[in-house]
């Protein structure tokens, strides 16, 4: 029976070379499902996916790994920059190479001019697999030429772009730690499949990985010492508050509290849970935070990525379990094969420390009744207050739910209604990387639409019972109010810094 494989495998440059892998497959009968190579990203990676038998795929690697062209490791190369004077005379270039190539050294730059200032000064950067070689190659050639080593980098931070791919899983290994070369080789093998796609969208390459890369940056930036977040403190009715926490990446957190009681409304990414955890003790001035309920809005990473590290229930929709279980936040909907959805739920998953709901109540799926378009699906007390759970139609994703209550104006939108304009220069920034990658953050766009002119409809017509307008608690941005249809923010925010 047939499996999909998936190899990476580094060619030499010479006329053929690609012709021979293919041939291995076809003596194995495997099927190539997916070849990519592009010689302006890295002359000489190609990235294949192949159906065989897995003896057939064993045989497959076994010869690949013979021709030298198999990638199984991806230990970083070391970079050497070196000066050698060579003596004036026919061959002198010839022997020099002659040791370079005895250590495998792959030569990514070389300059020598005879009429120059310095007229016997070879200037030479060298990648070589293996730290001995280094060693031997100097020693070597030490022997023979007046020689100045210019640089010398075990890190993989000096490598160029003829061993583009390799340099790329370093910079991925720095954002989330020491991983096993064979989860980084499918990460890479998986990073690819979306450049594929979103090349043949006409996107550069080159931006696709500069974008991952950003993404997995920031977030490891804003953790920490880097953490920050801006405040909104709203009385609800006597008792009873709503704190909207806007950490620097991804989605709000809310705090619903009332006497005996704390509710959270989704909880940002894993990566950030302890900055929140000491954010929320802060504001509740307490060691604490006491959280009895989390209510998740959907399951994309910076909406339920820490819910796990709370010891408390979380209620989600069952689609939202589904989109978690898949680890594809297309699940359910038309683009459910998107590759790029798929991919990016990897990778953000990773990124952000992915800690998805433990403990999981099921919210009903039979409604109730029906607000609007939305059916109700469940309805929830917090202390004074009862909140109507909506169930979302599958715009943004799959599984999405609202939260509504009448008696004090409120409506939690999720990713659906958000008060784009208000949102700062730096998560608007760090928030179109994801919308690059894969090219809408919307599962369905018209869906959105109907849902998002839904939502306005019916926070236009509610009011608090003193007469404020309809707080709109988005999934981003800050909570606000509909003024001349616009979402215009609502009372004071504060900045929290970490002390």
């Amino acid at each position: 029976m047939s499996e999909r494989y998936s190899f990476i495998i580094r060619v030499p440059d010479e006329p053929g070379a690609l012709h021979k892998a293919a041939e291995i497959a076809k003596r194995h009968d495997g099927n190539i499902n997916r070849l990519q190579f592009d010689r302006r990203i890295d002359p000489y990676t190609v990235f294949f996916e192949i159906s065989a038998t897995d003896p057939a795929y064993s045989d497959m690697a076994r010869e690949l790994a013979d021709l030298g062209y198999l990638r199984t490791s991806l230990k970083p190369l070391s970079f050497l920059k070196i000066c050698a004077y060579l003596p004036n005379e026919a061959g002198a270039l010839f022997d020099f190479l002659n040791f370079t190539t005895a250590t495998r050294a792959n030569i990514a730059y070389i300059d020598f001019d005879d009429s120059g200032k310095h007229p016997e000064r070879l200037t030479v950067s060298l990648n070589l697999e293996e730290d001995a070689a280094v060693d031997e190659l100097l020693q070597a050639l030490r022997s023979r030429y007046r020689l100045e080593v210019l640089e010398y980098d075990t890190t993989g931070k000096h490598l160029d772009d003829t061993v583009f791919y390799l340099r790329f899983a370093q910079e991925i290994r720095g954002l989330i730690g020491d991983s096993e070369d064979t989860f980084l080789l499918r990460l890479l093998g998986d990073i690819n499949h979306i450049v594929q796609e979103l090349q043949g969208l006409g996107k550069d390459p080159k931006m696709v990985f500069e974008s991952i890369v950003a993404t997995g940056a920031a977030l490891k930036k804003t953790s920490g010492a880097g953490f920050y977040a801006d405040v909104q403190r709203i009385p609800l009715c006597e008792g009873h508050e709503v704190l909207c926490f806007q950490p620097p990446c991804g989605g709000n957190i809310f705090l619903v509290q009332a006497p005996g009681e704390r509710v959270l409304i989704d909880t940002g990414y894993g990566i950030y849970h302890p900055d929140i955890r000491k954010m929320l003790s802060h504001y509740l001035a307490c060691d604490e935070p006491g959280i009895g309920r989390i209510v998740i809005t959907h399951g994309d990473a910076d909406h339920c990525g820490g819910a796990g590290c709370f010891d408390a229930p979380s209620f989600v929709h069952r689609g939202t379990v589904e989109v978690i279980r898949e680890t594809n936040r297309a699940y359910g909907s038309s683009s459910e094969g998107s590759i790029l959805e798929s991919v990016y739920t990897k990778l953000i998953n990773l990124f952000s420390s992915f800690t998805p709901p433990g403990r999981v109540e099921i919210l009903p799926e039979t409604a109730s009744g029906h607000e609007g378009i939305f059916p109700v699906i469940a309805r929830l007390k917090v202390g004074a207050l009862e909140f109507e759970v909506l169930e979302g139609l599958g715009g943004h994703l799959h599984g999405q739910v609202y939260l509504l209550c009448r008696e004090s104006g409120v409506l939690f939108s999720a990713d659906t209604l958000i008060n784009f304009d208000h949102l700062s220069p730096e998560r608007s920034v760090y928030n179109q990387l994801a919308v690059f990658l894969v090219t809408s953050v919307n599962v369905d766009s018209d869906v959105v639409k109907k849902e998002r002119k839904a939502l306005i409809g019916i926070a236009s017509e509610l009011r608090s019972p003193d007469g404020r307008d309809c707080l709109v608690c988005g999934g981003h941005g800050p909570v606000s109010t509909i003024r001349d249809g616009k979402l215009v923010p609502h009372g004071k925010v504060e900045r929290y810094l970490p002390g």
